[in-house]
């Protein structure tokens, strides 16, 4: 399963959010291809020294990240998006119109996973059956009061404190995400 996250710069949210959900998977890591983009990226930048220092923190290894420019190929090529914001989705699918049904942003996949009942995933056998059971029930999860609260805050120029706030919540919905991929592989 190829997995990509997505974020504005690809050197904070994005890489962070790769690095960790590797990191999670464990040994099943090497069934997934993990990757990450930017809507805005430079090619070839190295992770924000912030950024990678949460990343070491929570598990990650930021050395190798270079950033790249989200492309309709890349888009595309995923089985899964996890964006930072829901106006990167917006982008993803405006660059790749099928992949609509395979975006999410991070906290929304986490929460809507979250929120299931195991009978919800009856005959899910595989990572991107999950995807595509996730798709279809995320209607039938209640909805954030505010829907800022499926967006991780960009704590680029931020911070050292927002940094480590931003990296525990992408954490903790990846620690979601693990969870059901893991069961799933």
């Amino acid at each position: 399963m190829r997995v990509l996250f997505v974020c504005s710069g690809n050197i904070c949210r994005s890489p962070l959010g790769a690095q960790v959900l590797t990191a999670r998977l464990g040994r099943d890591a090497p069934a997934f291809t993990v990757g990450s983009a930017g809507t805005i990226a430079q090619d070839g930048a190295p992770m924000d020294d912030q950024a990678a220092e949460q990343s070491v923190r929570l598990g990650g290894d930021p050395s190798a990240h270079r950033s790249r420019y989200l492309t309709p190929a890349i888009a595309g090529a995923a089985d899964l998006v996890l964006t930072a914001e829901r106006s990167h989705r917006a982008a993803v699918v405006s660059l790749a119109p099928r992949a609509a049904k395979r975006a999410f942003t991070i906290k929304q996949f986490a929460r809507v996973l979250d929120a299931l009942e195991p009978s919800d995933l009856d005959g899910v056998d595989t990572a991107e059956q999950l995807v595509e059971r996730v798709a279809r029930l995320r209607g039938t999860v209640p909805q954030p009061v505010d829907p800022a609260e499926d967006d991780v805050d960009d704590p680029y120029r931020r911070s050292a404190a927002t940094h480590e706030r931003v990296a525990d919540e992408i954490a903790a919905a990846l620690d979601v995400i693990a969870d059901a991929l893991r069961a799933v592989r």
